[in-house]
């Protein structure tokens, strides 16, 4: 499916673990990618890291597309298995996500809220999603707000291994008032 905006035509295709690393090194190495946690990642790194995703059932990559060129990275994954076992009492239908917009030289305005509306849309599409549970860091407002935008209820702060995180959630019905205030 895609999502047209103002800005052009979003569609998702699955990552491509080797053939996408060298452009995944690029953004998830990036100064402004420091949430992402792969600074010092090597090319060799992002390869590993996404054949690892690829093999995992619950777990997936996605790259996704804007008139059909790279433009974000989005993973989704269920929470009963991975990234936050242990930390909440996952229900059926949650679905746990995160996205990258790579940084540039030539921002352009509404771009990242498109972008998260659109992952959101695409993520809604599977009819077994009844809610999108995030853990960005406490201390990434600027994630915090776009959240909030598109629908997200912050529940409390969780401790990760790698991170103080925001727990957070968004139902269907969130989502869908959000984006049409």
């Amino acid at each position: 499916m895609s999502t047209a905006t103002d800005l052009g035509t979003f569609t998702f295709r699955p990552l491509d673990p080797l053939k996408d690393a060298e452009l995944l090194h690029t953004w998830v190495t990036h100064p402004k990618a420091a949430f992402w946690m792969m600074q010092d990642a090597r090319l060799e790194d992002v390869e590993r890291a996404y054949m690892e995703v690829a093999a995992d059932e619950h777990h997936h990559a996605l790259l996704g597309l804007l008139d059909g060129e790279p433009a974000f990275l989005m993973e989704h994954y269920d929470p009963a298995h991975r990234e936050l076992v242990g930390l909440y009492e996952p229900q059926p239908g949650d679905v746990g996500m995160h996205f990258l917009t790579p940084a540039t030289d030539a921002p352009v305005h509404g771009f990242t809220k498109a972008v998260i509306t659109a992952v959101m849309a695409h993520l809604f599409e599977d009819p077994r999603t009844a809610r999108v549970v995030v853990e960005p860091d406490v201390t990434n407002k600027a994630v915090h707000a776009l959240n909030a935008a598109v629908g997200f209820v912050p529940e409390r702060e969780i401790q990760k291994p790698e991170k103080e995180a925001l727990l957070s959630f968004c139902t269907r019905e969130q989502f869908e008032k959000a984006v049409s205030a």
